[in-house]
């Protein structure tokens, strides 16, 4: 992946500076979707860089979105969950999002075909992606791994404008399995065309390769690998 781009995105929202990561394949000039990366709760982390360059491979713009500012790039998991409970549930958490979003559009002379865009997040990044497809942002496609699925307002399902991915562990501790139901319902009121996989034996984080907590966080290899193509088959969907 030595062509793939790395550069630094930096903007203000509200007197605050936010750095997200800016990573496609310049080996290409030809216009491309652009995708809208929410990390797991670390943030703009060497991992989300890492899982950004193999999408960015596949023929995708992908940014980085930095939803807590540049200063701030959690340590450990103490340190990610005080930054997390900063933003969720708040209304900064949308605003910073289309503001990353915006950013990505505005960039000059990068090969994006700003008519193809999506969103999708990991843990607390998928909770961001729904929030964001919830917010009524101008996506194609929503896609959560391993996020959890609750509303403050269902009603707002109704702005979603895309199709809405959701790729579940079936023994995930951390999203209650109510929330299925809940969230079944949440879109089907709401005319949404979703899809939820549930992945049977697989727990929290099961994309991320540094996840070892048996039973609560831990990496799946084989459903990893079912669940990003579950990802690229949707985009190929929308975008064509």
């Amino acid at each position: 992946m030595n062509s793939i781009a790395n550069l630094t995105v930096r903007y203000e929202i509200d007197g605050q500076t936010f750095a997200s990561q800016l990573l496609y394949d310049e080996s290409h000039a030809a216009p491309r979707p652009g995708l809208l990366m929410a990390p797991n709760w670390m943030g703009v982390s060497a991992g989300a860089i890492e899982i950004a360059q193999q999408v960015a491979a596949r023929g995708y713009v992908v940014l980085v979105a930095d939803v807590y500012g540049a200063d701030l790039r959690p340590q450990g998991m103490d340190e990610a969950g005080a930054a997390m409970m900063t933003v969720k549930g708040k209304p900064a958490l949308r605003q910073r999002l289309q503001a990353a979003l915006d950013s990505l559009k505005a960039q000059p002379g990068i090969p994006l075909d700003s008519s193809r865009l999506a969103v999708f997040g990991f843990c607390f990044g998928g909770h961001c992606a729904l929030e964001m497809a919830r917010s009524g942002a101008a996506l194609q496609a929503a896609v959560s791994f391993h996020g959890t699925l609750d509303s403050a307002n269902p009603a707002e399902a109704q702005n979603i404008k895309g199709s809405v991915l959701v790729l579940d562990g079936a023994a995930d501790p951390f999203v209650p399995r109510t929330q299925l139901t809940e969230f079944a319902e949440e879109m089907g009121a709401a005319g949404v065309d979703w899809q939820l996989i549930s992945y049977g034996r697989a727990v929290h984080s099961f994309t991320d390769p540094q996840a070892n907590i048996p039973g609560k966080m831990q990496y799946d290899a084989k459903v990893s690998h079912r669940a990003f193509a579950a990802m690229y088959d949707l985009f190929d969907e929308v975008f064509a």
